[in-house]
């Protein structure tokens, strides 16, 4: 199944979420009214349990910006490992490259962080790594090429980037993951729970 390239918005409104970036005042006002609602008054239909879980699955996929095959897999493999299913898929989102990228500033959304990956203008300790779902590791450094460095539009996200989380650390143009993320860490707008038993149907 290839990435969707349509409009984020549509998208967006689809599955209740903001996947922009904070500043897109226009869709937070829109995102209770589906494609095709005229204000509101699509009548939604109440969904069955596999509808639910199907709807918390999507909107994760969309918010992270992945492909059905990538995230089973991620999910796969969260529910191999030891511990809960949940909690370690989400180590295993965040710690992606692009994620992390994101999550610090020097990209507006993931989509961007996944570009600048992508385009090599991204350094794991010193070394360029060019794929978005690179698994950083624990006191790894992340930073800016010398080309991105003197790109307007990364250092003004940067800078607009005020909120801290308290698995990475931001120094300048770098930053560091500096323990595993957890649950708590991050504000998740779906539901672990209903994903892992959509997967393990």
């Amino acid at each position: 199944m290839a990435r969707y390239t349509g409009p984020k918005h549509r998208l967006a409104r689809r599955e209740g979420v903001n996947i922009l970036d904070k500043s897109a005042a226009s869709l937070k006002r829109r995102l209770n009214i589906p494609p095709g609602g005229v204000r509101g008054r699509k009548v939604k239909r109440r969904l069955s349990e596999y509808g639910t879980q199907l709807r918390e699955k999507q909107k994760a996929k969309t918010i992270y910006g992945l492909l059905e095959k990538q995230f089973k897999n991620l999910v796969k493999l969260a529910a191999s490992k030891k511990g809960d299913t949940g909690e370690t898929l989400v180590a295993l989102l965040e710690t992606r490259l692009d994620n992390l990228v994101y999550r610090l500033g020097m990209g507006k959304t993931r989509a961007m962080a996944r570009q600048l990956v992508g385009h090599g203008h991204i350094t794991v300790n010193e070394k360029k790594v060019t794929i978005p779902s690179y698994r950083v590791e624990v006191n790894d450094i992340l930073s800016l090429s010398a080309k991105a460095q003197k790109n307007q539009e990364i250092l003004n996200s940067l800078a607009e980037k005020s909120d801290t989380l308290p698995f990475i650390k931001k120094e300048g143009l770098s930053g560091e993951l500096i323990k595993i993320p957890k649950k708590e860490d991050v504000q998740l707008p779906f539901d672990l729970q209903l994903i892992v038993e959509y997967y393990s149907r």
